[in-house]
Formats: C-alpha cells, structure tokens, sequence
C-alpha cells in the first residue's frame, strides 16, 4: 500500500510540475519575450527564412496582442489572443506603453487576419507615404538611397514551404546565383538599413498613405516580395497597423537554420549567431 500511495505522489508531483513550467512559459513569453522564425523572405536581407530570434515585448508595452496565439493544427488546438484577452481590446492602448520609432523591425498582428507579421516600421501617425519609381518618399521628402553592390542567394527552395527566390536576372535554373539588387536606405532619424529589389511593380509607383493617428504603416525590405502597407487589409495587405497591434522589437537573431528545419542543425548558419537586427 506505501509504494502505491508513493507512486501516485509522486505522480501527481510530476504533474504540478509540468502544469507549473507551462504557466511560468507562458507568463514569460506573455510579459517578456515571444519566440518567433522567420517563415517568409519578405525582410531579405536583414533577416532571412529560417532565422530564430526572440521578441522583445516590453519594448511597447502591452496589450491584447501580448497574449501568445496558440495554433496547433495536427491535434486540433486554436487559441487567439483575442479568446484569452480580448476582453482589454477596444481602445488602441496599452499598458506601461511605449512608443516605437522610425525604422524598428516590429511583429504585430495583422489587423483582420490576426496572424503575426514582422516588417519595418516606416510611417508614424500623420505622416504622408509614398513610393515614386522604388524611391520611398517620407513626407513629401526623398529617403537617402546608396547603390551598395548586389545581393545573391542560391536559387533554390527556402525555408519548409520550399518556395524558391525571384531573380532579379532570372531565368535562373535551381542551383544557380539569384542576383537583386541592394541599397542602403536612410530614413529620416538616421536609422540605415539594406533593401533589395528585383523589378519594376506596381508597389514602386503608389498614391500618398496619409497614416491616421494611432496607427503605422509597416514595410518589407525585400521591396518586390512584401505583402505589407502598401496594400490596403481590404485586398489581402496590411494597411495600417494600430498601435494595439503591435506586439514587440526585434532585437537580436538567435540562430539561423538554411534548411526545411531548425532542428537540421548542420544547415545553421554560423554566421548569424546572436547576430543584432539593424
């Protein structure tokens, strides 16, 4: 009869300790840092598919937001972070919040679909956006631009999708050099980063975004292969991204993985260890 009562002791201590890890895990990435990998190339080449990086969430403050989705489509499990905070949504603030600045690599909820994005904060309220053939222009002032050589990648699938690159000099057979070309864009604030671009679209050439207040107007820097601001939420895009949206900073890569996994620890990138967002 002891041992029996032991063993369930100490299976029930088994079970307070996991229940425990799983509330401290969550509190963490709720209050702190929210794990996130890089599914797609639209940030080429300032984070690349298969890097691992963790968010900072107490960058901005908190909202709704904050509160991790959990989407586990094998065994049927689909929390929102709108099923669990929703109840403090509403009002486009946050708590204890800060304000992001010009040129921040922000993750935020996409304000129809709720999936997260990760893009360039570009535009503040009340700024006035434009594109004129590729050139950003921040009310009614051209970025700095500076022609910095070209960036190549192996034309080849990426990430688990195993979607391949476009080429700014395709045709490109797989296994060959996929050319874009690259720039150093300065935005107003003096934040500098990379952008590339492949051709000549209809996201290079728009209207003027007048970004309402409370709101921002987020850009990929991979220019030709970014689903962002420049579309509106009704046709697929982004639009404006209000403030409660936000959900934290990228601030530092963790890892990379070149593979279908960043389990495959022999496609890690060395290069891009603990390597800094700029």
């Amino acid at each position: 009869m002891a041992s029996q009562t032991t063993a369930g002791n100490s299976f029930w201590e088994t079970i307070k300790t996991i229940v425990w890890a799983l509330v401290i895990a969550g509190v963490f990435r709720t209050l702190f840092f929210q794990p996130f990998w890089i599914p797609s190339g639209s940030m080429k080449e300032t984070l690349l598919i298969g890097d691992f990086l963790f968010v900072n969430k107490m960058a901005y403050g908190y909202s709704y937001a904050s509160c991790p989705s959990v989407r586990l489509g094998l065994v049927g499990i689909d929390i929102d972070a709108q099923d669990v905070c929703g109840f403090i949504d509403g009002d486009n603030t946050r708590i204890f919040g800060g304000e992001p600045e010009r040129g921040d690599v922000v993750v935020f909820r996409h304000p129809v679909t709720g999936v997260d994005f990760i893009k360039r904060l570009i535009g503040l309220p009340g700024d006035k956006i434009q594109v004129k053939a590729g050139v950003l222009y921040i009310n009614g002032t051209a970025v700095q631009l500076k022609d910095d050589s070209v960036f190549e990648e192996l034309k080849a699938p990426q990430g688990p999708v195993g979607r391949e690159p476009a080429c700014e000099n395709a045709p490109v057979g797989t296994g060959g050099v996929c050319e874009k070309s690259r720039q150093i864009e300065t935005l107003p604030g003096g934040v500098s980063h990379a952008i590339i671009n492949i051709r000549n679209q209809g996201s290079d050439n728009t209207g003027i975004y007048h970004v309402p207040d409370g709101h921002y107007f987020f850009m990929g820097d991979n220019r030709d292969n970014s689903t962002d601001s420049r579309v509106a939420q009704s046709v697929g895009g982004v639009g404006y991204v209000p403030y409660e949206n936000l959900i934290g900073r990228a601030d530092r890569i963790v890892f990379s993985s070149a593979g279908r996994s960043m389990l495959f620890f022999w496609t890690w990138r060395s290069d891009r260890f603990f390597k800094g967002v700029e």
